[in-house]
């Protein structure tokens, strides 16, 4: 029998009265998920026995990964950076290897001052500020860490340019209550889905919590009878916030009612298989997006550190001060908090000159 193609009607035999009959099965498209699916399938069929193991061929690493991977279980294990610090430096330390020396040998001794330089003016100049400065910081860390070794003998990481960065150049962009309210009504709070959704969203408005520290979450974290979170911000501090009641009871029913039976101890998890928690925060950032787009709103940014910038905004409003703001939202430094200054209006036209020649 000759072997159907991808999408086309495939022939199932059964077999009546003594014969064989071909009988047309409907044709079906190809779907996200499905190759997902079929390697769970095999996996369980492995573990069955039904079906053998492939040998995995060894993987040879070339001579980048090598040094490559070298950089990442330095920082790691004896720098301790954190988590979302080793994904973000890798490929910029990759792409830095690849522009000096290609498909050949990493021969980093051959390293100099202006092969830095010019490496950092030419990427750096197509990249938005904050990744320009992680492209910094990563190369920073890379030659320290060459030089630590003995790979070279200079100094490159002084080498290394810095961007500019003027502080404060923006004006935080807070979404609004009422659209908060239109979005959290929005969501369907029937689904399993929808309920996670929702205390998310909840503990992203009341708390102002990091997406990353919402991924971070776990079951053990919840003081149900104090009535407490404990939160693991930046640079693995942990803080206790209170547990507002809506909150509290947004997370039990979806812990009740919506989450899936798993050993996991995240509290919130995908909603497909395989059943895990969020794997980094933009995962909250791409829930955000959607559940914008579904209810139709238009906020100023898709990011879930609106709702951050948001709670800032509203207790600005409401007479509190830039050190209480700065304590609700964990700023290990005051000045970071300096920024929501500028939205208020009324201490600014207090400060605010008269117009040379008056009103025209």
């Amino acid at each position: 029998m000759a072997r159907a193609a991808p999408c086309q009607s495939v022939p199932c035999f059964c077999r009546a009265s003594g014969s064989v009959f071909a009988i047309p099965r409907a044709p079906r498209q190809v779907r996200s998920g499905d190759a997902a699916a079929l390697e769970h399938f095999l996996d369980y069929l492995r573990s069955q026995g039904v079906v053998l193991r492939e040998k995995a061929a060894p993987c040879r690493l070339t001579p980048i990964e090598k040094v490559v991977q070298a950089f990442e279980c330095y920082i790691r294990n004896e720098r301790a950076l954190s988590e979302a610090a080793v994904v973000n430096y890798m490929p910029f330390v990759r792409n830095f290897l690849a522009d000096q020396f290609g498909i050949g040998p990493v021969r980093l001794s051959r390293l100099r001052a202006d092969d830095v330089v010019r490496f950092v003016r030419r990427a750096a100049s197509r990249l938005h500020l904050k990744r320009a400065k992680l492209l910094t910081s990563a190369l920073r860390s890379f030659l320290h860490y060459a030089r630590y070794r003995g790979d070279i003998q200079h100094d490159l990481a002084a080498a290394v340019p810095t961007v500019a960065n003027w502080s404060m150049t923006s004006i935080p962009r807070a979404i609004p209550a009422d659209a908060v309210r239109r979005l959290l009504a929005s969501i369907n709070r029937h689904s399993s889905t929808g309920r996670r959704d929702y205390a998310i969203l909840l503990l992203l408005d009341r708390l102002g919590l990091r997406a990353g520290e919402i991924t971070r979450l776990e079951l053990d974290d919840i003081d149900w009878n104090a009535g407490s979170l404990r939160i693991q911000g930046k640079g693995a501090q942990h803080s206790d916030l209170p547990l507002p009641a809506d909150v509290g009871t947004a997370i039990a029913s979806y812990l009740r009612h919506g989450r899936p039976q798993s050993s996991n101890r995240r509290v919130f998890l995908r909603a497909r298989a395989p059943l895990r928690g969020f794997l980094s925060q933009s995962a909250i950032a791409s829930l955000v997006r959607h559940a914008l787009l579904r209810a139709g709103i238009n906020a100023p940014t898709k990011g879930a550190h609106q709702f951050r910038h948001g709670l800032a905004t509203a207790m600005l409003r409401h007479g509190a001060s830039l050190v209480e703001i700065g304590e609700v939202l964990r700023h290990r430094n005051p000045q970071t908090t300096e920024i929501y200054a500028k939205v208020d209006l009324e201490a600014l036209r207090a400060l605010a000159l008269p117009w040379p020649g008056g009103v025209r």
